[in-house]
């Protein structure tokens, strides 16, 4: 990428308000969940994150900036769509750390179609919300049991829940329903101790936006500070969530639209 994108690499300091956590990050290699992967390392936490096939590259430098903090590791080739997948993702976490203190739903996929709704396929289609929507539930559901009092899960939403885009139409659907998905699973497990809360960027320069979209040259221009955020920008919303300042903080979505209005 051009510029490459910012992962907080040399601007994250920690100070240790994760220390001895043990996280789970999906979608760890790039963007948005390499810059947490990053932070919560630094903040003190071990780190097991997921990758596809074709990102081991990025997955072997997410997982050095991990340990270059003194954390543990663990990337884990995962592909989310399958429920088989999101079980044995669980497993390998619990296996490797014996709890999950952070779930950190994040794995995304979008494609533009600027010609409408009739340019969806139902291939897209199935793929935007097995993605987006069924391996969030998937892994919420089994990594539950997992997650003690005083966990948490934070799940990546969008400005789009809000503001939808009509090229990104099946995307913003399911970052709406994550929105409502957060809500209720925060009030479901209130009584547990365990908090659920998102984070709703705007747009934000990551792998995602010119893989998937035909002109990033007005990339960003649309929100009021004039630009993308970097992902770097991101990782501090999801350290105060999953830390213990946010003890008495569920049910919320962090809106970081950089400076677009949301409900």
């Amino acid at each position: 990428m051009d510029p490459p994108p910012d992962h907080g690499e040399q601007s994250y300091r920690g100070s240790g308000r994760l220390d001895g956590r043990k996280a789970v990050i999906t979608g760890g290699d790039s963007g948005i969940g390499r810059a947490v992967a990053l932070a919560f390392a630094r903040e003190g936490a071990d780190v097991l994150f997921t990758h596809l096939d074709e990102e081991k590259e990025e997955a072997r430098e997410t997982a050095r900036w991990v340990e270059d903090a003194g954390r543990r590791a663990v990337p884990v080739s995962c592909d989310i769509r399958e429920e088989a997948n999101c079980r044995s993702l669980v497993e390998r976490a619990v296996a490797e750390f014996g709890r999950i203190d952070v779930l950190v739903n994040n794995a995304a996929y979008q494609m533009s179609q600027p010609e409408g709704i009739e340019a969806i396929s139902t291939e897209q289609f199935d793929r935007v919300l097995r993605t987006n929507l069924y391996g969030m539930f998937w892994l919420s559901k089994f990594a539950l049991p997992h997650i003690p009092e005083g966990g948490s899960i934070i799940n990546s939403t969008s400005v789009q829940a809000y503001k939808p885009s009509p090229h990104l139409l099946d995307y913003a659907m399911t970052k709406g329903a994550i929105v409502t998905f957060t809500h209720g699973l925060a009030q479901m497990l209130a009584d547990r101790g365990v908090r659920v809360n998102a984070v709703a960027p705007g747009p934000v320069w990551t792998p995602l936006i010119p893989a998937t979209l035909p002109d990033t040259v007005e990339f960003g221009k649309q929100a009021p500070l004039g630009r993308p955020a970097q992902p770097a920008e991101m990782a501090p919303a999801y350290v105060f969530l999953a830390s213990p300042e946010a003890s008495f903080i569920t049910a919320e979505i962090v809106n970081a639209t950089g400076g677009t209005p949301l409900p």
